[in-house]
């Protein structure tokens, strides 16, 4: 992309292989939408116009999409604004920003979109500094910095001079400026580079991704009144982005935190109440025993066709008695046989079905599907298994812990009677998807990316899971310029099956990583 080889092999969220170009010597060539969803407020949004009107973005390659939540009165554009700007209201049926930035998503037309607050007063150098980054590779998010300020009395005029010459920071009071804890996070995790979770701090007022990336989530759930931006985040982090902070992208945000305020308490728990529905991830948030959950934390995947009825509904049965209960059972096999209103002689394959449909049909922990979709998103985990080989009743939940603590996307296990079943994370295969070339195996991939382990199931059936690493991923591995998906089913390679079956300690010194290499719009590899 512009020059440099895309799609580099990102190891976790360790973007240090790219190299931005820096501000103000280099050429944009990507066009962008700017959408502000927003409810009232028309001087802020005044102010936050006016800003815009003084990027150093290319004003010709910038829409601006104002969608107007049902303001009263109506929101109107200013004089003080970029020259394509318009105001879209949002369509009935919902109400919230993830519902606006959908009525705005879908009417923008640029390459990037950006999401941006309607009481952002940003920097000159803002959309820039982050819209930089989508020059160099497709599958980032990026987050710009932020303080907030009480709001002084401000004019749009005045506003748009201090952006203009560079300090919106003059505006406002220094010692009146609050630090968001956000970007102590960023600052403390490497800019996010070290982070296990890195969408948790992608929290709304400023972030950016290419269209396609968008398109590939479906964009926001309009069912999330509040904590819309995270539950966002975390769908993009299963669909294997990656998530770069970029400081220079400067704002103010007019008014404190929310969670500040009167009722700070009560929108904490609105938001945790729909985290935990929507984030499996958020094990704090899943305490209560005997809950079922929106969005299950394993699914276990079953290839059932052949399998006669007892079979099917004994490994189900084993599943659902194990000790993580956060599961959703899929059997796959050719269940549409099973339409049409016809009848089933016994002895045959669609009786046997109909059986089990019959036994399970009402359990909303078991689905049935002709084929397993691509890849468990939502769901962070997949594990799948022979039908004949359910897993002993701890093994998920050990299996699960030692990636989490190994931080390795893909689980590949011996079976006691032959065969083997796997343990995907949902992140490391959709970028494994993304990545690799036609006809290349996504689990030499995954080992460049996350990392593979295999070893045998009983390691995870004892009273003691061995967490044992698996070996070090290629370090900033050799970008791959071949853009399109591969096959779903991920299975792991030989070479990468023996790269990974030797025993590693578990806290010791790893090897020194070779110094990565840098890419960016004026470097070549």
């Amino acid at each position: 992309m512009t020059g440099v080889e895309p799609r580099p092999r990102i190891r976790h969220n360790d973007y240090s292989p790219l190299t931005p170009p820096p501000i103000g010597e280099w050429t944009p060539t990507l066009s962008a939408s700017v959408v502000i969803p927003a409810h009232g407020g028309q001087h802020r949004l005044d102010l936050t116009l006016a800003a815009l009107a003084a990027q150093t973005y290319p004003a010709h390659l910038i829409e601006v999409i104002v969608v107007d939540d049902r303001s009263d009165p109506p929101l109107r554009l200013p004089d003080l604004r970029p020259d394509n700007t318009r105001v879209v209201v949002v369509p009935p049926g919902g109400w919230g920003a993830g519902h606006a930035m959908n009525a705005g998503i879908a009417a923008a037309e640029g390459e990037i979109v950006q999401r941006l607050d309607a009481d952002m007063v940003i920097s000159r150098e803002h959309l820039e500094a982050l819209f930089r980054w989508h020059h160099l590779t497709d599958y980032l998010v990026t987050i710009g910095g932020k303080r907030f300020a009480e709001e002084p009395a401000l004019t749009p005029a005045q506003v748009h001079e201090a952006v203009r010459h560079g300090s919106p920071e003059d505006l406002f009071d220094p010692s009146a400026l609050v630090s968001s804890s956000t970007e102590e996070t960023i600052r403390r995790l490497d800019g996010l580079r070290a982070s296990k979770n890195p969408y948790q701090v992608c929290t709304g007022p400023t972030v950016s991704l290419r269209r396609a990336l968008l398109d590939d989530v479906r964009g926001f759930d309009p069912e999330v009144v509040r904590g819309q931006d995270t539950e966002f985040a975390y769908r993009l982090a299963q669909a294997g982005a990656v998530f770069v902070p970029d400081m220079e992208a400067r704002a103010v945000h007019l008014g404190l935190p929310a969670q500040r305020g009167e009722h700070g308490k009560s929108i904490v728990r609105l938001v945790e109440a729909h985290l935990a529905h929507r984030v499996p991830l958020r094990r704090d948030l899943r305490k209560v025993p005997g809950r079922r959950w929106l969005v299950p934390y394993v699914e276990v995947v079953f290839d059932v066709t052949g399998a006669d009825e007892r079979r099917i509904v004994a490994a189900v049965d084993a599943v659902l008695r194990g000790t993580l209960t956060d599961v959703v059972v899929t059997l796959t096999g050719p269940w549409s046989s099973l339409d049409g209103g016809r009848r089933w002689a016994p002895g045959t394959e669609a009786f046997d079905l109909a059986l089990v449909k019959a036994a399970f049909g009402h359990d909303a922990r078991v689905r049935f599907a002709d084929r397993a979709a691509p890849t468990a998103a939502p769901v962070p985990f997949r594990y799948t298994a022979p039908v004949d080989s359910p897993p002993a009743p701890a093994l998920l939940e050990r299996a699960v812990k030692a990636m989490l603590e190994e931080r390795i996307g893909l689980l590949v296990l011996d079976l006691p009677g032959g065969g083997t079943a796997t343990l995907e994370r949902t992140e490391a295969v959709a970028r494994a998807r993304r990545l690799a070339a036609p006809g290349e195996d996504p689990a030499d991939v995954i080992t460049q990316t996350h990392g593979v382990r295999h070893d045998a199931a009983s390691e995870f059936e004892g009273p003691s899971a061995a967490a044992r690493p698996a070996a070090p991923a290629v370090p900033n591995a050799v970008p791959n310029p071949v853009p399109n998906a591969v096959e779903p089913q991920v299975t792991a390679s030989p070479g990468a099956a023996q790269a990974n079956s030797k025993p590693a300690a578990a806290h010791g010194p790893q090897p020194e990583a070779a110094p990565p290499r840098r890419r960016g719009l004026f470097r070549r590899s």
